[in-house]
């Protein structure tokens, strides 16, 4: 399986993008993740939060390919514990998923196309994290999913 991180709006603080870095270098032993970050969009300021969520929307859905089962992480999505994450990961790769798309919106969220376009929803807390701040801290996830799946002594109880 493949794992993609896609996010709208480039990683432009140099300290997540190190904290990014640590775990996403981390993975690299465990599966092949690739972050694809998609350029924010330019003169805003006369659009509606409507029309920045279809625009953006757009942009997510060319960026996807058709086999891609796609996850958002989304403040109205599932909440996991560690382990429960791990497991519903482990699911999927022993049902054969081949890339595994996990999305980050922008700032206002996603347009109903793409919502119809995910099989499923995540969320990180209930509490709300900028979206620089979710990109380390859902990479520290998945890295750590892959570390109680191996039965590896990172994540403690």
């Amino acid at each position: 399986m493949n794992i993609t991180l896609l996010t709208v709006g480039k990683t432009d603080r140099g300290w997540v993008w190190d904290g990014l870095e640590v775990y996403r270098a981390r993975l690299k032993h465990y599966i092949p993740f690739t972050l694809v970050e998609i350029p924010e969009l330019k003169n805003v300021s006369s659009f509606t939060r409507e029309q920045i969520k279809e625009k953006e929307g757009g942009l997510i859905l060319k960026s996807l390919k058709e086999s891609d089962e796609v996850i958002l992480l989304d403040e109205r999505g599932k909440e996991y514990s560690s382990r429960e994450f791990a497991g519903m990961l482990e699911k999927r790769i022993s049902g054969g998923v081949r890339n595994l798309v996990f999305v980050i919106g922008g700032a206002y969220g996603f347009s109903e196309p793409v919502y119809r376009r995910s099989s499923g929803m995540v969320s990180l807390s209930r509490m709300t994290f900028s979206h620089q701040m979710v990109r380390p801290i859902f990479v520290e996830q998945l890295y750590r999913a892959f570390t109680i799946i191996k039965g590896e002594p990172y994540h403690h109880e």
